[in-house]
């Protein structure tokens, strides 16, 4: 079963079980589809977008939630803070699982050894073909650092 088909069904098991919080961040899921589905459509890509991108929307979608978590937290507002952690659980249900850190290194050594990688400059090539097959699973901010110190030290 693809992406949409799942969160459709879930978004009608919760629409079953009243469960309107679960509901709500299945909508905002479903919203953030239709909106880069639109926008696609006014590139030229009538099909839609695949599931790589939709992954990388549900991904997204999570880092601004944890930014807004800190933020809630910060402020004194736990009931806001709860909240957006209640929708971070139902986002990642949909997420693949996350690389550990022991797969994570053993997918930039590989990427480097694929693409040949020997400096600094070839950092944007290797990051490319990590996004290309980690997409939802790789936190890219880390993995950056990660090939860069790869780099720095065959360099």
């Amino acid at each position: 079963m693809d992406l949409r088909e799942r969160i459709s069904t879930a978004t009608k098991q919760a629409m079953r079980d009243k469960a309107s919080q679960r509901l709500s961040t299945l909508r905002l899921i479903n919203a953030a589809f239709k909106d880069r589905d639109i926008a696609a459509r006014a590139d030229g890509n009538d099909g839609g977008v695949g599931e790589p991108e939709l992954l990388a929307i549900l991904a997204k979608m999570v880092k601004q939630r944890r930014e807004s978590v800190r933020t809630y937290e910060e402020g004194g507002r736990l009931d806001l803070a709860e909240a957006e952690l209640a929708e971070i659980a139902v986002i990642e249900e949909f997420l693949p699982k996350p690389l550990s850190d022991a797969e994570a290194e053993a997918a930039v050594d590989a990427a480097v050894d694929e693409i040949g990688a020997s400096s600094i400059r070839d950092m944007g090539r290797v990051m490319g073909v990590l996004k290309t097959r980690y997409q939802g699973r790789m936190d890219f901010g880390a993995a950056g650092t990660m090939v860069k110190n790869r780099l720095s030290a065959a360099g």
